[in-house]
């Protein structure tokens, strides 16, 4: 197939009767999830219960295989050697790397997005710059696609999605133009590897970006796994055909069943995270806290160090603290290495539960 790429925006009508009929639908379950993420505390809580999810199932997308309790071990141990949850865990640091970046800066450019793979991939290849670089069909080994080559070329094309990112000249629904901005950025293929995890990145940082959301809680590489095949059909039928409502109606119904789930499980974590601060000020009055509580549910786990930390206790205090949650049966403990790890028993629960297809 050819690699001739066309500039965005693209010369079709995008916002379709359809379309506008499922633009209604997705707005409002995103601002539901929206609303109810701005008015509770500890936002910060409920975006790592979300991303470790988004994390591990963006790279089960492109066939990198992980449980969620090699995931833990890998995020809290730093010579634990699972080269999967290590990958895993580059790509819940590159989501961060880019949230922060956008909150910070206010844009999206080019060489964010360069840092973002960078970190994805732990590796600094940059830009393709050699041709040779095919997208074939798994199974049969047929070249389905093959991307733009030379540097310049796919600058120039990365050029033009930046501006049609920044720029709402347009006036097209931002969720539409989501659609557009994941099909060029996976049609440029920017890079050697790690395009598709990339890819998923700038889709939340653009939500984040246009204000449709504050914390970076909506992740559509759920939605994609469980339709797979539809997606790179919908992908390759653009390329093809120049069929753009089908993809875009497609992204519009991952956005609204992806919030609307996301929306349950930030819920559940939230009551969860009630209930045991409850529980814990009951069971275990003389070492209850809101910032102990809030230190055992920021992560999966934590350490007697982040305790001690955290509370500004002695060491020996901290691994008291902990050793009576466990006992109250709060956490369970690990040992990786020469280091000991206390999991939150139900918000590891509740995660994996969410991580199971249904």
């Amino acid at each position: 197939m050819s690699n001739t790429l066309k500039l965005i925006p693209p010369e079709v009508e995008l916002e379709t009767k359809r379309i506008l009929k499922q633009l209604t639908r997705s707005h409002r379950a995103l601002a539901e999830l929206k609303g109810f993420a701005d008015v509770i505390p500890n936002k910060n809580i409920l975006i790592n219960a979300v991303t470790i999810n988004e994390a591990k199932d963006s790279s089960e997308v492109e066939n990198i295989i992980t449980t969620h309790d090699e995931l833990f071990k890998a995020m809290s141990g730093e010579n634990y050697d699972n080269p999967a949850s290590k990958e895993v865990a580059n790509y819940r640091t590159a989501l961060w790397h880019g949230y922060r970046l956008v909150k910070e800066k206010g844009f999206l450019s080019t060489n964010m997005m360069i840092e973002i793979q960078q970190l994805v991939e732990s590796n600094r290849a940059g830009i393709r710059k050699l041709p040779g670089t095919v997208l074939r069909n798994d199974v049969t080994g047929e070249v389905i696609y093959t991307p733009p080559s030379g540097e310049q070329e796919i600058l120039n094309l990365l050029s033009n999605l930046e501006k049609y990112i920044s720029d709402d000249y347009d006036n097209i629904d931002p969720l539409v133009k989501l659609a557009v901005i994941h099909y060029q950025f996976e049609a440029i293929h920017p890079f050697y590897d790690g395009n598709g995890r990339t890819g998923r990145i700038i889709n939340i940082l653009y939500l984040v970006l246009k204000e449709l959301l504050d914390s970076p809680i909506l992740y559509l590489s759920k939605y994609i796994i469980r339709n797979k095949l539809a997606y790179y059909r919908l992908l390759q039928e653009v390329t093809v055909k120049g069929k753009w409502e089908d993809w875009i109606l497609f992204i519009l119904q991952g956005i609204e069943e992806t919030a609307e789930e996301t929306l349950l499980l930030v819920k559940e974590i939230n009551t969860l995270l009630e209930n045991t601060a409850e529980q814990i000020k009951e069971v275990l009055p003389k070492i209850y806290s809101k910032e102990l509580v809030d230190l055992i549910f920021y992560e999966f786990y934590t350490k007697i160090s982040y305790i001690q930390d955290g509370l500004d206790v002695s060491r020996k205090t901290a691994s008291s603290y902990l050793s009576s949650l466990e006992e109250a049966g709060f956490l369970i403990s690990v040992k990786i290495g020469r280091e000991r790890i206390y999991l939150n028993k139900g918000l590891v629960q509740i995660v994996k539960e969410y991580g199971i297809e249904k």
